[in-house]
């Protein structure tokens, strides 16, 4: 629960692990769906017992949805509880968040905003919106959201050569002023590759497309598994 809203969350747990890490994934406009359920199924293919609140239907938000509602930061901090109070994360002082798309920003307002840094081991987003959609355009194209700044936890961005303008400048201007607060942060680039690459659909799928979603999975699972197994 979240205030006075039910926020619908589906799990996904690994076959056979014993104790598997929990995390926690938060979704972008296009909500919970067949296509986006792949990164949690993926993680959890990997050995985590996955969290993927569904935020916009626990809020009747319809899918896809232009304007940002600030009631989702809460609803996605308190996911990252929701996450830690599992039986399955007992005796697990930390989580981390995956995110994609607008679920980046929510994930950067939970974070920060709602001051949940201390409960989180790592943060991870593909192609991730930094900068609040209800901001004016050019905010959205020459800025991103100052709660960047504010990240003190390894962050982990994955994003295509040929990301849209807006998305791509904000990304690589919050992780370069990361790593001159000296802050573990690191973008992965790939080549030929544009937006969405991990969950677009079959019928515009590109070979570059499911080579990026392979290696950022891979390089996601390394990076959650090294964070949360030094707890």
């Amino acid at each position: 629960r979240s205030a006075a809203a039910e926020v619908p969350v589906e799990i996904f747990s690994p076959k056979g692990a014993a104790r598997p890490p929990v995390v926690v994934f938060l979704h972008g406009r296009r909500g919970i769906d067949e296509l986006t359920r792949l990164v949690p199924l993926r993680l959890a293919a990997r050995g985590f017992v996955v969290v993927a609140p569904d935020l916009y239907s626990g809020r009747f938000i319809d899918k896809m949805p232009i304007r940002h509602d600030p009631v989702l930061e809460d609803d996605a901090a308190r996911a990252i509880d929701f996450a830690l109070a599992l039986p399955e994360a007992r005796g697990q002082a930390k989580t981390c968040v995956v995110s994609h798309t607008r679920g980046g920003y929510y994930s950067l307002k939970a974070l920060v905003t709602k001051e949940r840094q201390a409960k989180v081991a790592c943060y991870v987003s593909y192609y991730p919106h930094w900068q609040d959609p209800n901001a004016p355009e050019p905010m959205q194209v020459y800025q991103y959201a100052p709660e960047v700044d504010a990240l003190s936890l390894p962050v982990l961005v994955f994003m295509g050569e040929h990301e849209q303008y807006q998305r791509a400048r904000p990304i690589l201007a919050g992780i370069e002023s990361l790593k001159k607060r000296k802050r573990d942060a690191r973008v992965i680039v790939y080549p030929g590759v544009g937006r969405g690459f991990d969950f677009r659909p079959p019928n515009v799928r590109t070979l570059a497309d499911d080579l990026a979603a392979q290696d950022a999975m891979r390089r996601t699972a390394a990076f959650i598994g090294a964070h949360l197994g030094a707890q």
